[in-house]
């Protein structure tokens, strides 16, 4: 049977997690879920939260359109409006400000932590002006257990497009191994060769899990 927020245990219900710890340390779907309230008959309201981050991606659907949410299964226009309103409102307050400032790879870790227990591999880059200030973060893609599919042009055409000067690359191992694989390394040299073609510094690669980081940078691997 699907869970709805009220019917999970107290601790395990995002508006008490947010109450409890704040809203840094809830998931994205955690804090979607708190802005949808109840899922389906069929879907609990996390799984549903998952569904929608899923189909958009989570960077994307706050551009989703009304229409575009409306038309999910399980939403409606009810929720497409406060969906919709809630990025809208986000957008006109937050649009042109700089975010965070990224100087070491334990600042990645920390801003990582609704990937660093997810069961697939999530490859995530963060495009930075010249002082190291977040522009924009983006989940590349989501891959599997142990694999990720990652072609250059998926990072580096946001970057062109948002006028990074630099990159910092970051994926999550499931498995708990800090150990970058052969495929790792093979990626990370194909996306420094690009970087140093289009101008734009890789700056470092950070593999996290949920206790700890390893920095390809720290282990001269860049």
């Amino acid at each position: 049977m699907c869970k709805d927020i009220m019917e999970m245990e107290k601790l395990e219900r995002p508006r008490e997690k947010l109450m409890r710890y704040g809203p840094g340390k809830l998931s994205a779907p955690e804090l979607l879920a708190i802005l949808l309230r109840t899922g389906t008959a069929k879907r609990g309201v996390l799984d549903l939260a998952g569904d929608l981050l899923g189909e958009f991606r989570q960077e994307n659907i706050t551009n989703a359109g009304f229409e575009s949410l409306k038309a999910h299964p399980g939403l409606g226009p009810v929720k497409a409006c406060e969906i919709a309103a809630a990025f809208e409102l986000g957008r006109r307050f937050f649009t042109g400000k700089k975010c965070n400032i990224y100087l070491k790879p334990r600042d990645v870790w920390e801003e990582l932590r609704d990937i660093r227990e997810n069961k697939k591999e999530h490859f995530v880059a963060f495009y930075l002006d010249t002082r190291n200030q977040e522009i924009k973060r983006d989940i590349v893609s989501i891959g599997t257990l142990n694999y990720n599919l990652v072609h250059p042009r998926e990072v580096f055409e946001p970057a062109v497009r948002n006028l990074a000067a630099g990159i910092i690359l970051a994926h999550n191992h499931p498995s708990g191994c800090l150990e970058p694989s052969d495929e790792d390394l093979s990626l990370n040299k194909r996306l420094v060769q690009a970087g140093k073609l289009l101008g734009i510094e890789v700056l470092d690669h950070v593999i996290v899990t949920k206790e700890a980081f390893a920095s390809f940078k720290q282990r001269n691997l860049m």
